[in-house]
């Protein structure tokens, strides 16, 4: 059972996390399971086309601190498992990118959770997104979303 980590795209989906919730061997203490999914946005902040993402990470880190943050909070009362998996890859708008899972006793233990792991996954975890946008004038860019603010976009060819 794998409780959390990073996966190529096309190698684990959502039943996959879903199933592995229930291989817990404390799954039967769970009365509620809370799930995240997240999705390639098709619209950047700034109202420009998303034509695509490209997730990369620095996998055995990645691994070690989305297991660590699922440890973590797998440890606060009512709470039966949390899992995190990320994808690595290109996807295009709309596709899944990850799962954030989230097995406890009662609804209300869930969601606070499940908020806290998809806070702590996207502040630290060492994933990194790659956005490749047409701007509202017609221009293609690509950019990796952490230089996004502190260099200039680059031209690239689609």
């Amino acid at each position: 059972m794998t409780n959390a980590g990073v996966h190529e795209k096309g190698t684990f989906n959502v039943q996959d996390a879903i199933n592995n919730i229930k291989k817990d061997p404390n799954y039967p203490k769970a009365g509620a399971i809370t799930l995240f999914i997240g999705v390639v946005r098709g619209e950047t902040s700034e109202g420009e086309k998303v034509e695509k993402l490209e997730m990369e990470a620095y996998e055995e880190k990645a691994n070690q601190v989305l297991t660590k943050i699922s440890d973590d909070l797998t440890k606060k009362p009512g709470i039966v498992n949390v899992q995190i998996h990320h994808l690595l890859g290109e996807f295009s708008v709309g596709e899944e990118l990850v799962y954030v899972v989230v097995a406890g006793s009662h609804r209300t233990d869930l969601f606070p959770v499940l908020r806290e792991a998809v806070e702590r996954y996207k502040s630290e975890a060492p994933v990194f997104k790659k956005e490749y946008i047409t701007s509202k004038q017609g221009s293609a860019a690509g950019y990796w979303v952490s230089e996004k603010e502190t260099a200039t976009k680059q031209e690239v060819q689609k």
